[in-house]
Parts: C-alpha cells; structure tokens; sequence
C-alpha cells in the first residue's frame, strides 16, 4: 500500500483503511452438539435431547414446548415496537432490500437515533424436529424477526433472530458507519457517500478511530444485541446453562485512497482494469492471499481449491474481483464529487478464514503451547483477521503501483543497459530482452516476492534439474552468486541484513513489470492499441 500512496501522493487527499461490513452470528453452543446415527442416517442434536431431558420435557412433547417458547419471544419482540410506536412489517417477499426500507423509514420519521422498525418473515434456518424417536437436526422455515437501529456506538446496524430453537443470531454493522459516528462525537467534519468517505477534515485521526474499532469489547457488544433480541434466554436455559458463541460470518477490510481530481482517477482506472484482466495470473491471485506458489510461478498441484477472475460494470465505474476458495479481494472507484473522489484500492472479504493461519494456544488446551493454527471464526481471532485482510489489501495495490507511469520504456531500463560499478569492480550493463530476460522473469515469481530469493532458489528456476555432481552443484552456486551480485550493483534487489535472502527493490517492480509485459506484448496488440490511440 505504501507504494501505491507514495508513487501517487501528489494527487491523494487522504487514505483510510478499516472494516466495512461485519456479519456476525450465534448460537447457545452447547444445544448444537450434534452426532451421527449411521444405522438410521440421520443427524441427533444431542445437545437438544440433553435440554429435554434437564427440563423433564417428553421427547414427543417437543414441537409444544418449542411453539410455546417461540411464542413467547414472538409476543415481546412485537410488544416492544408497540409501546414506542415503531412499525413492523411482515415480508412476503425475500428479495425486499430491507436495509433500504429501513433507511427510508428512518427519515421519513426523522429518526437520528435508537429503534427505527422491525420485519418479520419466513425463512430457511437450522433447527431441529422430532422424528423415529430422536430430536434430529434439519433445516426448515423458520418465523424471523429483524430490528433496525442507529446504534449510539455503531451507527446504522440490524440484529435477526430466528423465534425457534436454537435462536440462531444476526447481527449485521458496518465499520464506515461506526467511524461516522466515532466522528460526530469528536466534531470532525466529512462528506459521507454511502459507505465512503470523500473528504474528512482530518484523515490521521480518522484512521485512529478506525483502529480503535479492533479495540471493541466484541462480546459485550454482540451480547447487548442479543438481549434485546431474546430476553429470556437465561430462564429458557436455567436447567441447561449455556452462552452464545459469536462467531464472524463475513468480515470486510476495504483500504479506500481519496483523489483531488476525478480525470486523474478515470484515467488511473482505465489503465489499471484492463492490467489487472489481462497480466494478473491465477499465481497472482495466491500470491495477493499469501499463499505460496511454485518456483516455475506455476499453482502448485495440492491446491485444489477454486481461482477466478471477474470484471464487472456498474454506475460509477469499474470493479476488478479476484477470489480464492470463498474468500475475495477487488478494486473500483467509489465515488465522485467536488469534495474528492474515492478509489477502493483494496476491498478484502474473508468468508473461509480457515486456509490462513493465526499464532495461538489449542483451544482447550495449555495457554502456554503457542503454534501457527487454522484461524478461527470466533470473534478471539477478529484481530488477526483484520491483520490478514490489511496484508492482502497491501500485496494487491503494491501490484496495481506498478502498473501506471508515465516514463517510456527506454527510460525504465537505460541505467540497467549501461555497465556499473560495485564495491570498486566493473559490473557488466543487464540484457533484459536479451540473455538475462529468464533471470528477470525468475525474481519476478510471486513466491520469490513474498517469501526472498536465495541461491538454490534461483539453480531451481534456472536449471530445472538438481546438478548431477557436486562439481556441478558449486559451479551453479558460483554462477548465481554472480547474477544476483549484479542485480544488486544495479538497483534491482536488496540483500536482507542477517540472511541469505533478497528482496526486489520497490522502485525496480515497475521496470520488471514494463520488460516482461512488453515482452509477451504481440504486434498485432501494438497496431490496434495504435488505431485505438489515432
């Protein structure tokens, strides 16, 4: 990201990078503990079964119990909008935009804080039946309510229940929205479009409040939330004690770069969405996730998960997606107007956080016993999704950085054509579309820019066989030692202090990315960019 900002920073008013949209959900964890009965193939929620049994309740007494207890809640819920003259609508129709009816219904009534209305519906949802003599998980239409506020703390947010066991939570917020309000109450001034910010007053201390977020005691927070949602909770499970376990359902971590002019972002986009569809690879893809790839740059064979690539038109602009295994990250421009115009460089959306890795204890076991493990749903791990997602925003616009510049080719690569010196010896001028382009495209692979390039990392690359003999072995080394010595002598890597490792300079992207571009460029592409230009 810092690339991206220094390389533009003539032009940026401001950037800010936090959540936008969180989803979250829960559920009493003890009353989704499920087994499977392989002799009647069928799911038993034991955890149900055990609740009947604490409160003395007939398994064929189930769907009684339940009717009644979800009357109950159904009875409060619509009770509470009565006494404060909110109204609740029954949705026939699922594809009705709730949040905007909501939105529309704030101002008609000129709500600017607490309650704004409530839905309710039928919907698909988890539960549970009776049925050959068991309690059996299945899914089912469910009667749902939906609440709508503007929360004093987060601003504009929803909470949904399911009325029937197991009480399934939603809770929906969006992290623009509680910087809105973070703002109001600090008297900052700023133009809000949707869920963008064209100007702020002061963008450093906005990105201090967005920071701060991941600060938020999550389950006071989200427990608050699912109080007002059931308020019976702890009665309905006096004989079965059991809590809501809140999990992140989806989380969104959008990096947004604000530009003085709007014709210097359309033009930023015309050049960087037509690169990205063509240039980015699906090795790209896994590289923007952290993920590693092969030597040769290629997918590495074990991964089986999926690699797409989607460019779509909308209103305002373009959007570039890319996804990996259930989890996206993208870039559009957002918004226009007088004040400034909003490039989301970045959006990183994280559904399937168990391919990435977090630094923790076995949950259960000793505190003490750290390791790298799968990542968690939880919210204990929301902080180091957040890390995750800044990391991918990060590697995806440190590759848009290199895509725009205004310098000709001829002047990108004149120094590297011309001999150098290095520690008092003459070092030889690079032959980039000569014998030294296969050693610009090796430093080029997306595992090299991740993780360094060594020695026997570049033989790999270059070699493609192990060296037969020992002999062998050391005259490759030398040779290598040698390339990456003149790499260093002009400019293109960095050695890493205390390692074998080297990273590519930041400066030198840009001219790899123009020499192999160019180098894969077909005549037939250069006459009609011509024609296009005429």
């Amino acid at each position: 990201m810092q690339q991206f900002i220094e390389k533009y920073g003539g032009e940026i008013l401001g950037t800010l990078s936090g959540f936008d949209r969180l989803v979250f959900r829960a559920t009493p964890r003890r009353l989704n503990t499920l087994q499977w009965d392989p002799i009647r193939k069928i799911m038993v929620a034991k955890g149900m079964e055990e609740y009947l049994w604490r409160n003395k309740i007939h398994f064929k007494d189930f769907g009684t119990h339940v009717k009644r207890v979800s009357d109950r809640i159904k009875d409060q819920f619509l009770k509470r909008f009565e006494e404060l003259k909110l109204p609740v609508e029954y949705l026939r129709d699922s594809h009705v935009e709730k949040d905007q009816r909501a939105r529309e219904i704030a101002a008609k009534r000129g709500i600017e804080e607490g309650l704004v209305c409530g839905f309710t519906a039928m919907e698909p949802c988890p539960t549970f039946e009776y049925a050959k003599s068991k309690i059996i998980s299945r899914k089912r239409p469910c009667y749902v309510v939906y609440q709508y506020e503007k929360h004093p703390v987060v601003g504009f947010m929803y909470a949904r229940m399911q009325t029937w066991f197991p009480f399934q939570m939603q809770v929906g917020m969006n992290g623009r929205e509680w910087l809105a309000q973070q703002m109001d109450r600090e008297h900052l001034e700023y133009r809000q479009e949707h869920n963008c910010f064209p100007f702020v007053e002061d963008f450093q201390r906005a990105q201090q409040l967005l920071e701060d977020q991941l600060k938020t005691d999550w389950a006071k927070l989200l427990n608050s939330f699912g109080q007002q949602l059931n308020p019976f909770h702890d009665e309905i499970f006096e004989e079965y004690p059991t809590e809501n376990y809140w999990t992140c359902y989806q989380s969104e971590w959008a990096s947004d770069i604000v530009f003085k002019k709007p014709e210097f972002l359309k033009r930023l986009m015309q050049i960087m969405v037509p690169h990205a569809m063509q240039d980015f690879q699906c090795s790209d893809i896994l590289r923007y996730f952290g993920k590693r790839v092969l030597k040769s740059g290629e997918v590495p064979e074990r991964f089986n998960g999926q690699l797409e690539s989607n460019l779509k038109q909308y209103r305002e602009g373009k959007r570039v997606k890319f996804w990996m295994e259930g989890n996206s990250t993208k870039f559009y421009d957002k918004a226009y107007c007088a004040e400034g115009n909003v490039l989301r460089a970045a959006e990183t959306t994280l559904n399937n956080v168990t391919v990435f890795r977090t630094y923790r204890p076995k949950e259960g076991g000793d505190p003490e016993d750290l390791q790298w493990r799968p990542m968690r749903k939880g919210i204990a791990d929301l902080h180091r999704r957040a890390e995750v997602s800044q990391q991918v925003n990060n590697r995806l616009m440190d590759a848009l950085a290199g895509v725009d510049d205004s310098r000709k080719l001829e002047e990108l690569i004149d120094t590297i054509q011309k001999p150098t010196r290095w520690k008092r010896r003459r070092v030889r001028a690079l032959q980039p579309f000569g014998e030294d382009r296969p050693l610009l495209e090796a430093i080029n692979h997306g595992d090299l820019l991740i993780h360094g390039i060594r020695n026997r990392d570049l033989q790999t690359i270059l070699y493609g066989e192990p060296a037969a003999t020992p002999r062998e072995k050391r005259r490759r080394s030398a040779a290598i030692s040698r390339k990456l010595r003149m790499l260093r002598a002009h400019g293109i890597i960095h050695k890493v202090s205390g390692t074998h490792r080297y990273n590519v300079a930041p400066e030198a992207r840009t001219m790899l990315l123009a020499i192999l571009a160019s180098a894969r460029t077909s005549l037939k592409q250069i006459n009609a960019l011509q024609e296009k230009v005429a």
